[in-house]
């Protein structure tokens, strides 16, 4: 029998991070920004009911943000993340091991649990999140991830299902299924989607009927695993070990633009540094680094450049010393003057484990660098991500990002902790 899996969605997630410490955002319409404050990432409910979309850039809805009351925070993903931490925490009885999908949802496998109610149970694991957290959450539960996806879209959507959708249950199943349209179904792309359509397959019950073969010739084998996955037969279990990184990158939008060097160097000079703290926490280190910065793409009527270097790096490393060098050098042959750069970023490849990476014959030892590295991540993890920094990255910053409308880091800044008084 195969064992029953779960996913678990945090709905609208930064909106209930952030009413978790602002009681005055409740019941209100509330957008969160992306980075540099330039679209909604993130919508309340009452908000989306006023017809935001996902991505619309806030300067077109200025009109409406004031006719109708809505507040506008800036992202803070440091809350976000610290907030997912305590969501899994407040999962960890109520499964056996767990897979996080995305900042706001998690694969649980629920091997074990088999024998009680599933229904009962995800709701005592909402109720235990909400009671830690204060986010709701909704539950998908099927014998595949795919069905599970299916599931959570089905509690979040259909109030009949009050939280929690079982699509174990053959009949739960066939509803669910025969109303879902197939472009919405988990793993279908808009191409896939619009020659499904083509063929009269429109559904998420049509398509776990399509003939095995047709759907490799469709969608190759990936659309032929996703059907296999509609009808209960997992192609993969929930992962409980993370499948090795083969790239990362650190990118942001500048606050204003900029049009010298030292100031992007700056700014590179950081994002290199956040790059090598990255390698070290997942235990890797990089064979190659991209520089890369551009103007603004969206105002073709002024100059435009996009300058980017790669270099290799020689031995592989995670030094982030090493690492803003390495930037340095891609970012001098990239540079062009008269332009002003409005993004920049690091991108590091061929990744390995740091215990298996290739010796060169005459390197040196890297003891006395990685003692350094390791103080240096833990003055920053300890007193805040700028405490210790390179002369280069500078203190003042004028290239970093808009986040005008932030909320205080209620809980990784002892300085912004909340103060209770009684009375």
């Amino acid at each position: 029998m195969t064992a029953p899996i779960a996913l678990i969605d945090c709905n609208n997630y930064y909106v209930s991070c952030e009413r978790a410490f602002d009681s005055s955002l409740v019941g209100v319409p509330v957008i969160v920004l992306s980075n540099n404050d330039g679209c909604a990432i993130a919508r309340s409910a009452e908000a989306k009911a006023l017809g935001i979309k996902m991505g619309d850039p806030v300067h077109l809805l200025r009109d409406k943000i004031r006719a109708h009351g809505i507040r506008v925070l800036s992202s803070n993903y440091a809350l976000y993340g610290d907030m997912q931490r305590r969501v899994i925490a407040a999962c960890d009885a109520f499964a056996r091991d767990f897979e996080i999908y995305s900042i706001d949802e998690t694969f649980l496998d629920l091997s074990g649990f088999e024998g009680q109610d599933l229904v009962a149970h995800a709701n005592a694991m909402r109720a235990r999140v909400r009671k830690w957290t204060t986010i709701p959450t909704c539950v998908g539960i099927g014998t595949s991830k795919t069905l599970a996806k299916l599931g959570n879209a089905a509690a979040k959507k259909n109030p009949m299902f009050d939280g929690v959708a079982d699509l174990r249950d053959d009949g739960v199943r066939t509803w669910v299924m025969d109303r879902f349209p197939v472009g919405d179904v988990w793993g279908v792309g808009r191409a896939t989607a619009r020659k499904l359509e083509a063929l009269g397959i429109e559904h998420a019950g049509a398509l776990r009927d399509m003939p095995m073969k047709q759907a490799r010739a469709v969608g190759t084998v990936v659309l032929e695993r996703l059907v296999a996955e509609l009808r209960g037969v997992p192609s993969d279990v929930v992962e409980t070990i993370e499948p090795r990184r083969k790239g990362m990158a650190v990118t942001r939008s500048f606050g204003t633009p900029v049009t010298d060097f030292p100031t992007l160097f700056g700014a590179l000079s950081q994002y290199a540094m956040r790059a090598g703290e990255k390698l070290r926490s997942h235990g890797l280190v990089a064979g190659r680094l991209t520089a890369f910065f551009h103007t603004n793409q969206h105002k073709p009527d002024r100059p435009q450049y996009a300058g980017s270097r790669t270099v290799s790096l020689h031995p592989m490393t995670s030094d982030s010393l090493e690492l803003i060098a390495a930037a340095k050098r891609g970012a001098e042959r990239a540079w062009r003057d008269g332009y002003a750069y409005t993004k920049a970023g690091v991108m590091l490849d061929d990744l390995v484990a740091a215990d298996l990476r290739p010796r060169t014959l005459f390197e040196a030892g890297t003891e006395k660098r990685d003692r350094l590295m390791n103080a240096i991540d833990e003055i920053n993890g300890r007193f805040g991500k700028f405490a210790a920094v390179t002369a280069s990255q500078g203190f003042k910053r004028e290239w970093k990002m808009r986040s005008e409308m932030r909320s205080p880091s209620w809980t990784t800044d002892l300085n912004e902790v909340p103060t209770v008084r009684a009375r």
